[in-house]
């Protein structure tokens, strides 16, 4: 940590003191993994502490913090859980459009929601048969007067049963393509909204992921915070600064994976000496520390770029797509590392490299992020 500022240190060492004593050393991590519980307490003591909804400006309550800040932050608290890292970076996702919007006042009357006490809030984007495809969606509005009515139902939504609000993206009536889509604030019990269909996951299972339905819903036209056409610029334009975020999470789980494996290589004997000492297995931990490095330095970078308003999708892409799949690698090597041991709930490694997978999965697959990366360099050639 000798490179940050003495703000910087003394937040991540607050958050590594945290995690450490109230996940780590007690295995909350796998006890919420067991029960797939919401991790309410924990999340509520992060937000007491500071170490929530960083991001969000001060006019509102917000800490203010830049995303290199949030980064340093996250990779601490995704140390601890992947999922509990999910759960409370879903929050921020959900900011996000609400703090690069036109729309003051919505953006002022829900941001300060989250900075006034512990809430969730999600964002409703992704859906059945449109992930990462979002021009595609399909849920839709018309306008009624002064306010807009919107039906259809979103799916893969990160703390769909404990939001407070929703940003919803919809496109208008007849429109196709990314043209017309829109984005709207919708309250958690307004008339024909609500969550359904918890998702029982492979990993991360703390963090709830569920559908959010849409029937009739009227929203008024003063909680559209993008209109027809410029809903899509901004999913896209939240995507390109919310990546390093998971990025973060990569450099927090591969760090993690390196730890436990290196301590158990230490103590763990074959064949008369620690396997620590076997070329192979030291491999292996080489590996990790040099994913983690490198993931790390990408995760920096990319927002630093956010920070200074170089909004390149490549830069976050390049992060993301490197971390999710430094990640899965690493898991995976851990429970190599751990051998039959690795593959039991006994030992945290099996439940890392459950979790690691969504990294590879959600906001954009790696392949999507490929095509990101791949279309900014023909930009620049061309």
């Amino acid at each position: 940590m000798s490179a940050l500022n003495e703000q910087q240190r003394m937040m991540v060492e607050s958050a590594r003191r945290y995690v450490h004593a109230r996940i780590v050393e007690p295995r909350l991590d796998q006890a919420l993994d067991r029960t797939a519980e919401f991790p309410h307490a924990v999340l509520r003591e992060l937000w007491e502490q500071g170490l929530l909804n960083l991001e969000l400006p001060e006019d509102v309550g917000g800490a203010g913090l830049s995303c290199h800040d949030h980064a340093l932050v996250l990779e601490e608290i995704n140390y601890g859980c992947l999922g509990i890292g999910t759960s409370a970076v879903a929050n921020s996702l959900a900011a996000l459009p609400l703090m690069l919007c036109d729309n003051d006042t919505a953006r002022r009357r829900y941001l300060s929601l989250l900075t006034a006490e512990p809430r969730f809030a999600a964002f409703a984007c992704s859906e059945p048969d449109a992930g990462s495809d979002v021009a595609n969606l399909s849920t839709r509005y018309i306008v009624r007067g002064d306010a807009c009515v919107l039906n259809g139902r979103k799916r893969w939504i990160t703390n769909a049963d404990v939001a407070d609000f929703y940003v919803v993206f919809a496109r208008e009536h007849g429109s196709r393509g990314h043209q017309g889509i829109s984005a709207f604030v919708v309250e958690a019990g307004t008339p024909g909204l609500r969550w359904d269909s918890l998702i029982h996951k492979l990993g991360q299972r703390c963090s709830h992921t569920g559908d959010v339905v849409l029937e009739d819903v009227e929203v008024p036209l003063a909680n559209r915070i993008a209109g027809p056409g410029h809903g899509f610029k901004l999913a896209m334009a939240t995507f390109d600064r919310s990546r390093p975020w998971i990025a973060a999470g990569a450099a927090g789980v591969i760090r993690r994976a390196r730890d436990e494996s290196v301590r158990y290589a230490m103590q763990r004997k074959t064949f008369g000496e620690a396997i620590v000492n076997h070329q192979m297995v030291s491999a292996m931990l080489a590996d990790m520390e040099i994913a983690y490095q490198a993931t790390r330095l990408l995760c920096l970078e990319a927002a630093r770029e956010v920070d200074a308003g170089n909004l390149r999708g490549s830069h976050s892409a390049c992060a993301k797509a490197f971390g999710g799949d430094a990640a899965m690698r690493a898991t995976t090597d851990a429970v190599q590392v751990f051998g039959g041991y690795g593959y039991t709930q006994d030992f945290v490694v099996e439940k890392l490299m459950r979790d690691a997978k969504l990294l590879q999965i959600y906001e954009g697959t790696s392949q999507v992020q490929r095509m990101v990366i791949a279309r900014d360099l023909v930009r620049q050639f061309s």
